[in-house]
């Protein structure tokens, strides 16, 4: 054909009919599985999970008793299953993997309660509060042979997968020169986050920061993942507070500049959108690929004379929309990570590092070189 867009379409079009199947968890025994933390708003994610059979729920650890009963009655597990001690409570239910749900620093504590029992953990995003953190996590993995997975919303997106292929696969939009990410949402009191969530949200040490934490994380997932581990070389950031008497610890806003030898990468995170976002943007020499939210994409490159606005889901390519069965399926061995996938332990140092050099450029105003 000689319109260059109809055979663009084509090809989406044959790529979405013969995706590679989505593995799906089928074990025959579940996974013994405990929660370490309930406080993170995001408990819900494996709570709700009751039609799914790959788990077990042996133990809970929560030190906030009239959280977890409430969440029991809510969620109908057995309250007998809650414990104050974190130890005693692995030691006592044995699990097999653990699910973090408390605050970013106490991530650690989680891990070093887990790795030398032998049980995997995956924690919400980010992987740690500072480098220093994360570097322990890594001795503890790595001494104690455990998968060590970071959680995030993003990574169960098609079109993320979908930018990937483009990007990686069918080489649509050429090097890489500059990508654009946007998240967030209103705030998380504006949201309606509990008090249990927000205390230590909001908290500079339980959180590490604000919004340039809690959202600036995501896109320094993805650009890591999109540019194959590569280290940067600067990172440069400004955090603003433009709600201070809301959020009077941490802040609100933040724009990161991730630099790196031939491509550039803008975050940009914040408390102050007027409605929630999650998307991306990737340019590159010969063509653009947008990601608008979660099922929606616009596509361009030099071939084409105008733009293709389409749709993709779980049905077009293969992605897991449900990280607890990447998890297990990860601990089943069906899923091999590579050396920077979305969950791996590598990719979310490097987000670490990323956010540790944004969160000291804001506050010196200088540019920080990544050694």
């Amino acid at each position: 054909m000689k319109n260059s867009k109809i055979v663009f379409m084509l090809f989406i079009l044959i790529s979405m009919a013969f995706p590679n199947l989505q593995a799906q968890t089928t074990t025959q025994k579940p996974i013994r599985l405990a929660i370490a933390g309930m406080t993170h708003g995001h408990i819900a994610f494996i709570l709700a999970r009751k039609e799914k059979k790959d788990y077990q729920l042996v133990g809970v650890y929560e030190p906030n008793t009239e959280l977890a009963n409430k969440l029991a009655k809510k969620y109908g597990f057995n309250p007998n299953l809650i414990y104050t001690n974190l130890e005693k409570m692995l030691d006592n239910t044995k699990p097999e993997a653990v699910v973090a749900f408390g605050s970013v620093f106490e991530h650690l504590a989680a891990v070093e309660a887990c790795a030398p029992r032998g049980i995997h953990v995956m924690v919400e995003k980010p992987l740690a509060t500072n480098v220093v953190h994360a570097k322990r996590m890594v001795e503890l993995a790595e001494k104690y042979h455990i998968h060590l997975l970071t959680d995030y919303e993003t990574s169960w997106y098609p079109t993320t997968a979908k930018s990937f292929q483009l990007v990686n696969d069918s080489n649509f939009v050429g090097n890489i020169k500059k990508v654009v990410i946007h998240d967030g949402h209103q705030g998380p009191k504006e949201i309606g986050c509990d008090k249990v969530f927000l205390d230590w949200l909001t908290d500079p040490i339980q959180n590490g920061g604000g919004a340039l934490i809690d959202f600036g994380c995501y896109g320094a997932n993805l650009m890591t993942y999109l540019m194959k581990g590569e280290k940067p070389i600067s990172v440069t950031a400004v955090t603003q507070h433009f709600k201070p008497l809301i959020y009077p610890k941490v802040e609100d806003e933040a724009t990161i500049i991730v630099t790196y030898a031939k491509a550039q990468c803008i975050i940009q995170a914040s408390w102050n959108w007027p409605f929630g976002r999650k998307d991306m943007e990737v340019y590159g020499e010969s063509g653009y690929v947008i990601s608008v939210d979660k099922n929606s994409m616009r596509l361009r490159n030099g071939t084409m004379k105008t733009e293709l606005t389409t749709n993709v889901t779980s049905n077009d390519i293969s992605v897991y929309e449900d990280p607890f069965s990447y998890f297990f399926d990860v601990l089943n061995g069906k899923v091999k990570m590579s050396s920077f996938d979305l969950y791996s332990l590598r990719n979310n140092v490097m987000v670490v590092r990323i956010l540790e050099a944004a969160r000291t450029s804001a506050k010196t105003g200088k540019t920080v070189q990544l050694d």
